[in-house]
């Protein structure tokens, strides 16, 4: 198994430059079979359109890439299959949110959606929706996820110059710190209140993180490897 590697850049340069995924192409009936069985077990689990990184470097604090254009059900088939090698990184952004008395909060995922139980920051898979005169904007994309899953405005957050890229594998995962002048009971207050209102959210629960003690089996590695640089720096 690869090492977790942190990287910090000052911004992120990355285009849509589309091109057909060869993974999709030459497995198509396994994708289609698996994503039918998927749906069997979740039906809430919807065949859209994702963007995933095909080239990238990293150098002089900038982060730059290329996505191309997919189904759901390729991308998820991907992960589901361990991410073989296929020419494609997961590249997403995610949001870390820091109150005011120096705990970070996180969401777990709900029984009906793919990464079910799974604990980690306000993210998402960037789409269509995400590109903006050619480029894919990673920023927009992480601050609609962070309302659609905690009902929280990224304004009413100070956002950390910068991203911190942790690289585990096929992730590329960029992840910006937004401090909140609030405190974490207060937060996950808020967001509890939000999720109860929802018919169907995507999270279950809200974890107050506040150092290692607090790190959960079911939080992703590249979850535990950013809160432990994280806390380690603070």
């Amino acid at each position: 198994m690869s090492e977790v590697a942190l990287h910090s850049v000052e911004r992120l340069d990355l285009v849509f430059e589309p091109r057909p995924w060869d993974f999709a192409l030459a497995r198509r009936a396994e994708i289609e079979a698996n994503f039918a069985a998927m749906q069997q077990e979740k039906p809430a689990l919807y065949n859209g359109r994702v963007l995933l990184l095909h080239r990238y470097d990293m150098h002089d604090g900038v982060l730059r890439g290329a996505y191309l254009e997919t189904d759901y059900a390729s991308f998820s088939a991907w992960i589901r299959w361990g991410w073989p090698e296929a020419g494609a990184y997961d590249c997403f952004g995610a949001a870390a949110i820091v109150s005011a008395d120096g705990a970070v909060l996180l969401g777990e995922m709900g029984p009906h959606t793919f990464n079910a139980g799974a604990i980690y920051f306000p993210a998402g898979t960037p789409g269509p929706e995400d590109v903006v005169d050619g480029k894919v904007d990673l920023d927009f994309s992480l601050r609609r996820e962070l309302t659609e899953e905690t009902g929280l405005d990224a304004a009413d957050f100070t956002a950390e110059a910068g991203w911190t890229i942790v690289h585990d594998g096929a992730l590329l995962v960029a992840i910006k710190v937004l401090r909140s002048a609030l405190d974490a009971q207060t937060l996950r207050a808020r967001i509890a209140g939000w999720l109860a209102r929802q018919n169907q959210p995507e999270l279950v629960d809200i974890r107050i993180v506040r150092g290692p003690s607090d790190f959960h089996p079911k939080m992703r590695r590249f979850v535990r490897a950013f809160l432990a640089h994280h806390f380690a720096g603070r």
